[in-house]
């Protein structure tokens, strides 16, 4: 079968791989329908992360038809149409029965690893370096769907897979983001970054119900993207400073609740919002790095709360003074996403949410998918999202 696969650095590769096949009698076999690329995936392009292995199939953000089926799985069948959420779930151990689905204690295959770098392990992830298991992702023709009776959803009928593509991930990851500002309306809540995240994360705080959003961005389109998504306020940060700017959209009170929804991409100096940051980050001392988390800690209000659904690989310098001194928490992590599939699904169907309108490039050929990836790093034709239906 195709699929894109990592080579090093900035060498993404569509090459032909082994078909997957049934390993354990929990597992499907998926073939995918659609899947998509994830600014989480850049952070792989730019070798952010540590443990990636030469031909590592790529890709987290999948679904498709039920292909095959092991021996022990009951939950679906020969030709289901499903989504498969990022993180692999086992549903048994104490993490899964908290419902803390982004940390099961026993689906990542080098867990080991994970706990010599975390102190405790994370989930297994696909597409995602063997530090979260090793397991091939979904950026391809096929996919083995380990522990598949756990996480995965049946897609209803009548939705197509454009519809609920972005469940696998980056819709509840800008759910859980706003959800982690405690929406209780009337806050001001300000997003840094509006790519596909930030826009998800926006729409989520205006269900919640928060009176006046602030997006802080610089790409054109995602600036507008932004507007429709419901952001009140657009700080360019290129042209404001974005601290004064909040203080006096907030009359001095500072934000309620802020959302750094860029995580580690801002220190490495690609295209769009990450490329204008270069030149700030080189100004900055150690401490205020990297640039968007220090701008969300120094913006929020005394006793706000931090929210970073942004992915981090490793230490960074925060200014713990802030956050000690404004009495500030801070809340993060990968995303849980089988606890909100079923509100979202709802959501969707209802029309409150916008899932399609970010979809700006669209394939049907794997073998784009090299060239597509520099597009996306470089924000170059407006892209902001890319989707793929390699069947």
């Amino acid at each position: 079968m195709k699929a894109l696969c990592w080579h090093g650095k900035n060498d993404i590769r569509c090459d032909t791989v082994p078909d997957p096949i049934i390993e354990d009698p929990r597992d499907v076999v998926i073939k995918v329908t659609s899947c998509a690329i994830c600014g989480s995936d850049l952070h792989l392009m730019d070798g952010l992360m540590p443990t990636m292995k030469s031909g590592d199939v790529l890709g987290h953000e999948f679904m498709g038809e039920v292909v095959e089926v092991g021996g022990a799985h009951k939950k679906f069948k020969k030709g289901d149409r499903i989504v498969v959420p990022f993180n692999i779930n086992c549903g048994e151990c104490r993490q899964c029965k908290l419902g803390n689905w982004s940390v099961c204690e026993r689906s990542n295959r080098n867990a080991k690893m994970a706990a010599e770098q975390f102190g405790y392990t994370t989930a297994g992830l696909f597409g995602y370096s063997h530090l979260t298991g090793g397991y091939a992702g979904g950026q391809a023709e096929y996919v083995r769907v380990p522990m598949a009776d756990v996480a995965p959803m049946l897609v209803p009928d009548g939705m197509d897979d454009e519809s609920v593509l972005f469940l696998t991930d980056i819709l509840p990851t800008g759910w859980q983001g706003a959800e982690h500002c405690e929406i209780k309306g009337g806050e001001i809540i300000a997003v840094w970054g509006a790519g596909p995240v930030g826009l998800f994360a926006i729409q989520s705080a205006k269900i919640m119900g928060a009176e006046r959003i602030i997006a802080i961005e610089t790409v054109p389109e995602r600036i507008a993207m932004a507007r429709k998504a419901g952001a009140t306020d657009i700080i360019d940060f290129m042209q404001e400073d974005v601290f004064e700017r909040i203080k006096e959209i907030s009359r001095g009170q500072g934000a309620d609740g802020v959302i750094d929804c860029v995580g580690m991409e801002a220190s490495s100096g690609h295209g769009g919002f990450t490329g204008a940051l270069a030149t700030i980050q080189e100004k900055l001392t150690s401490t205020e790095r990297p640039y968007v988390l220090a701008e969300a800690i120094k913006a929020v209000r005394p006793c706000g709360i931090v929210s970073v659904p942004g992915v981090y690989g490793g230490p960074v310098p925060i200014n713990m003074g802030s956050v000690v001194q404004k009495g500030l928490t801070i809340k993060s992590g990968q995303t849980h996403v089988k606890r909100y599939l079923e509100t979202l699904t709802k959501l969707i169907q209802e029309g409150k949410i916008d899932t399609t309108s970010m979809i700006t490039h669209r394939s049907t050929n794997l073998a784009d998918g090299p060239d597509l990836y520099k597009t996306f790093k470089e924000k170059k034709d407006g892209c902001v999202k890319v989707v793929f239906h390699p069947n």
